[in-house]
């Protein structure tokens, strides 16, 4: 969520000096800006800016973006900085841009609710997202010269959020929407937790400067924490168990304590799953994220496959999932993430042969429908952009690739009676998510080389031989552990790497620095972070329900690590990597099973933890091979 507070909102929300380039005086002298409120079905009024075509001589259509992040630069005469990004095309095809605060934040009136619930069945003072984007639309298409009734609505993370709820709305002059990178489950897979393991890193940082409450329409937005030290490694694991944190965080944070106050996926966080809100849709639908995005990709997944199962003969749902980090499609360099180079530069193709016509076309009736099929997804690997008219595309087959005795990884089942690796797991001692000391949560390490972490004893390492042909992976990839633990609950965290060969040379960071030495990187025997995902051990049998493990005896751990679309090159390996921390990513499993939202820092104890790879009890990783 809070890399969203650096991508989108210096797209949309910069308050930086008005600066005299072409594209900037331009702006000016075609647009007006206005500010005004409009009143919401119960009275609330919601603050909007408004930027609108000087030309009367034809209609224009709408781009809508509902928002927690602000509509600053506030002030007539302060504007925002479109004509920097790519929404420039925007302007000079004549839309009406306008962003909204949502209820309850910066400018607009009412309480902020977060992820607030869909109501299906609302009456006619009641109130949601959805009822607030209906009532903001029809005001617009009603009061706004020179609209030509059209409406679309997009937005990357929480925007994207409120870009479904949009879509939920169901207003006439509402004809396209695109969440992007859309939060959708908060407990599942998105942002603060994945699989019920809380990514308390993001939400400390986030919650202790958004959650602040905000009684009064502002301009002036909240103070950050101060942290004693720019080592997040130190800090979270100095700090000790959750209940310190709570402290920190102090009384006011209202959603922090109803974090707190949620450990299982109860009816409280069902209500929040903004898939509720993907029945009827009638907007043409064009979802987009990355998958490289360490916020919200499940997101994007998920938001589709519900839409696409809850609208059945739907004339218009698609996605599109290049090879970003979080808003990186927004961005005007889609070249590279890390060390991992794309070929081209994917986000400005994206924009000009996706997101634009899409939206010209359904607003603006501009040129043929657009040729976007089912699913535009770039392969990484083989970095190429490929277009599907299902996901997972129809030629891929779910092989189990195993575990095996001696570091070994084959497509063959092992056959040894009784054959396990194991490691001890040490929450006090925890394995780190990168190399490096960092202060803010990186992007760059859904992609980092895994090497560091290869090399600690409470990782377990698996590898393939040198592959004799190209393996591309086009679907969800889903572990299947056989474990057992010497204690009551641990966690898994699983990693697909691409191994590359040794010969390589080294490879220059920054590809705009290419004679820069301080920027290169040895890529001879890189280990690629493909995906990695988190589960924590109690779900194993029910996310509603978790059950405390049977120390010694073996048991499943199977869980959905995501969806993948990558090529593993003819003389790369496939490796797996698996371990029971990823910190400070991950709060620390006491690895007891005790309620870790409340427990003390005394009850973090050791684990040993053993995964089988044997006749009857085969720990296997199963990948969507695409034939």
């Amino acid at each position: 969520m809070r890399t969203l507070v650096f991508s989108f909102l210096l797209l949309l929300s910069s308050t930086a000096t008005f600066s005299q380039d072409a594209d900037s005086v331009w702006f000016r002298q075609h647009y007006t800006k206005t500010e005004i409120t409009i009143p919401m079905r119960d009275g609330i009024k919601l603050f909007t800016s408004i930027y609108a075509p000087v030309d009367g001589t034809e209609k224009h259509p709408m781009l809508l973006t509902r928002t927690p992040y602000s509509c600053a630069p506030y002030g007539s005469t302060e504007w925002k900085t479109y004509w920097k990004s790519y929404l420039l095309n925007y302007l000079k095809e004549g839309y009406i841009m306008v962003t909204q605060d949502v209820r309850g934040r910066w400018m607009s009136e009412g309480d902020f609710v977060n992820v607030r619930p869909f109501n299906a069945h609302k009456k006619e003072k009641d109130i949601d997202e959805a009822s607030d984007t209906y009532d903001a639309i029809d005001w617009l298409i009603k009061n706004v010269p020179g609209s030509n009734g059209n409406v679309g609505v997009f937005g990357i993370s929480y925007p994207g959020f409120y870009s479904t709820m949009a879509a939920a709305s169901n207003h006439p002059a509402l004809k396209a929407v695109s969440p992007q990178a859309p939060v959708t489950n908060w407990f599942i897979g998105d942002d603060f937790h994945h699989n019920g393991a809380f990514f308390f890193l993001d939400a400390f940082n986030f919650y202790s400067s958004f959650g602040k409450p905000r009684p009064v329409p502002t301009t002036v937005g909240p103070k950050n924490f101060e942290y004693y030290t720019h080592d997040n490694y130190k800090f979270y694991l100095e700090t000790g168990a959750l209940p310190h944190f709570t402290k920190l965080m102090g009384d006011s944070i209202a959603f922090w304590k109803d974090l707190m106050a949620h450990p299982n996926y109860d009816a409280w966080w069902k209500a929040r799953d903004a898939r509720n809100a993907t029945h009827n849709l009638q907007p043409a639908m064009l979802w987009v994220g990355g998958n490289f995005d360490a916020e919200d990709k499940w997101g994007a997944w998920n938001a589709y496959r519900s839409a696409e199962a809850n609208n059945k003969g739907k004339a218009f749902n698609k996605i599109v999932m290049g090879p970003w980090y979080h808003g990186q499609w927004a961005s005007k360099d889609g070249t590279h993430l890390g060390n991992i180079k794309f070929g081209a530069n994917t986000s400005e193709w994206y924009q000009q042969q996706i997101e634009i016509p899409f939206f010209n076309y359904f607003l603006k009736g501009k040129g043929p429908a657009p040729a976007i099929p089912e699913a535009s997804v770039f392969i990484t690997g083989a970095n190429t952009w490929k277009q599907y008219e299902t996901w997972p595309p129809a030629g891929k087959e779910d092989k189990a690739i195993y575990l095996q005795a001696g570091e070994g990884l084959s497509w063959s089942a092992p056959t040894a009676p009784t054959s396990f690796s194991s490691y001890t797991s040490d929450p006090h001692k925890p394995v780190p998510y990168t190399e490096d000391v960092h202060f803010n949560r990186t992007r760059e390490y859904m992609t980092d080389d895994q090497r560091f972490a290869a090399r600690r004893p409470d990782v377990l390492v698996f590898n393939t031989p040198i592959l004799a042909e190209d393996v591309t992976v086009t679907g969800t990839v889903i572990a299947d552990l056989q474990a057992a633990i010497s204690t009551t609950d641990a966690d898994f965290a699983v990693k697909l790497i691409d191994v590359f060969p040794d010969t390589l040379s080294h490879n220059e960071v920054d590809i705009y620095a290419e004679k820069d030495a301080a920027k290169q990187y040895p890529m001879g025997g890189y280990q690629m972070l493909v995906h990695g995902e988190v589960f924590r051990g109690r779900f194993r049998k029910s996310f509603e329900n978790p059950v405390a493990f049977t120390p010694g005896k073996i048991e499943q751990v199977k869980y959905e690590l995501g969806d993948v679309a990558h090529t593993f090159k003819k003389g790369h390996r496939i490796m797996i990597q698996v371990q029971s921390t990823w910190f400070p990513l991950v709060d620390r499993n006491p690895q007891q099973f005790v309620d870790i939202y409340h427990c003390s820092d005394k009850d973090f104890i050791k684990s040993d933890i053993k995964i089988y790879h044997d006749a009857g009890h085969a720990s296997k990783i199963i990948l969507p091979v695409l034939r």
